[in-house]
């Protein structure tokens, strides 16, 4: 009979060559367990995803109350769901201005809305993005990526896209009266956590008024507590007109939004209606977990301790061969050497049960993301596996 590890290797596809293979049995906090028994502190937090760590009790208990009440009933903006509707009310209250929000089930998709709404509500053809940004890869997404190291294979993708550089007042110009929409990161990930010139954020956001391009900003990896407040660009003194959330917005289960004012959101709902539809975005159990989710960040502590906790990081990740830590809150870039050396570091610290990664256009440098339940002593037991596999790798 053939293993469960030889059968996902068989029927489960893969995205890559080698895949990590982590058999996962179970996860809590911020431990992922495999089928060993063995341990490991979960520096990822699957990408961003479970924010609150594996399995949070009041997650775990909205998700099962909800179970036992309803799950798939309709097609989303048909029934009035209470999961929905609360989640939603949560959410324009802590935006003003910000009221309508069209749930989906995952950034990529927010990203794929926000485009549509954007090209309905003004009628412009045009998009503009930053280079070495990532928003998705479903084709409309991946159309805003430069470099195209991930996407030519799968070209032509969607015209009018046009690309600027992050942090560039220069660049602004080149948004124009032909501009729907300007979609940008609030902080930048995948070039390995490039930090936003408050005043190019906000020149951008003025830019944007003067021409009538929408600014849609993406939070799917910053949003939801990540950088010590509920969103990022509240460090910033800046609004957008359209805000994307996914990844660790529904703490563990499948969820995104877009949200808009809601006489631009309501284009899509005539002329013809249907505008943007969605099977399961929305579903009532994930907007179950949502809500618990902001309803945890939000009357909780963990927020708060954002900062300390970044703080501990930047000073335990102290190594010859560690270039800079550039740091958003409890999310790090460990820049090293090369490439070869965040690969060897990342297997190193999977054998002292720790779990990293690195990022998409910088593979130069790890990725850390923990849930924002991590301790400071879980903390200083991570940063000591990444130093002891610094130190245990030769020079090259």
């Amino acid at each position: 009979m053939l293993s469960l590890r030889q059968l996902f290797l068989r029927h489960v596809a893969q995205t890559s060559t080698a895949p990590l293979g982590l058999e996962i049995e179970r996860a809590e906090g911020v431990y992922l367990y495999d089928t060993g028994g063995r341990r490991y502190i979960d520096l990822i937090a699957g990408i961003g995803v479970s924010s609150l760590g594996h399995r949070h009790p009041k997650v775990e208990a909205a998700v099962r109350a909800q179970l036992e009440r309803y799950w798939h009933t309709m097609v989303y903006g048909e029934y009035v769901l209470a999961p929905q509707v609360r989640l939603a009310t949560l959410l324009a209250e802590r935006l003003p201005g910000l009221d309508a929000v069209y749930f989906v089930n995952s950034g990529t998709e927010a990203t794929e809305g926000a485009m549509k709404l954007a090209k309905r509500y003004t009628g412009r053809p045009e998009i503009v993005a930053c280079r070495w940004a990532y928003h998705g890869s479903t084709q409309g997404a991946a159309s805003l990526m430069w470099p195209t190291d991930f996407t030519l294979p799968y070209h032509p993708l969607l015209p009018g896209i046009r690309h600027i550089s992050y942090n560039c007042h220069a660049c602004l110009e080149q948004i124009t009266t032909r501009t729907a929409a300007v979609i940008v990161e609030t902080i930048q990930a995948e070039s390995g956590l490039t930090l936003p010139d408050v005043s190019w954020l906000q020149a951008l956001r003025r830019r944007c008024d003067a021409v009538g391009a929408l600014l849609v900003l993406d939070e799917i990896q910053a949003g939801c507590g990540r950088t010590g407040t509920l969103f990022a660009f509240e460090h910033y003194g800046i609004r957008p007109d359209v805000l994307l959330l996914g990844k660790g917005f529904g703490g563990g289960m499948p969820i995104g939004a877009f949200i808009a004012p809601r006489q631009v959101m309501e284009v899509l709902s005539h002329d013809p209606p249907l505008g943007h539809i969605t099977t399961f975005g929305g579903h009532p159990v994930s907007a179950a977990a949502a809500l618990a989710t902001m309803q945890v960040l939000i009357e909780g502590e963990l927020m708060a301790q954002v900062s300390a906790k970044e703080r501990l990081f930047r000073e335990k990740l102290i190594h010859p061969r560690i270039r800079e830590v550039r740091s958003a809150g409890l999310w790090l870039a460990v820049d090293l050497d090369n490439a070869a050396l965040v690969q060897r570091v990342i297997a190193e610290c999977l054998q002292r049960g720790v779990v990293t990664d690195w990022f998409l256009f910088n593979d130069r440098a790890l990725r850390i993301a923990p849930p924002l339940i991590i301790s400071p002593e879980e903390i200083s037991t991570a940063c000591q596996a990444i130093v002891n596999s610094l130190d245990a790798i030769a020079w090259f």
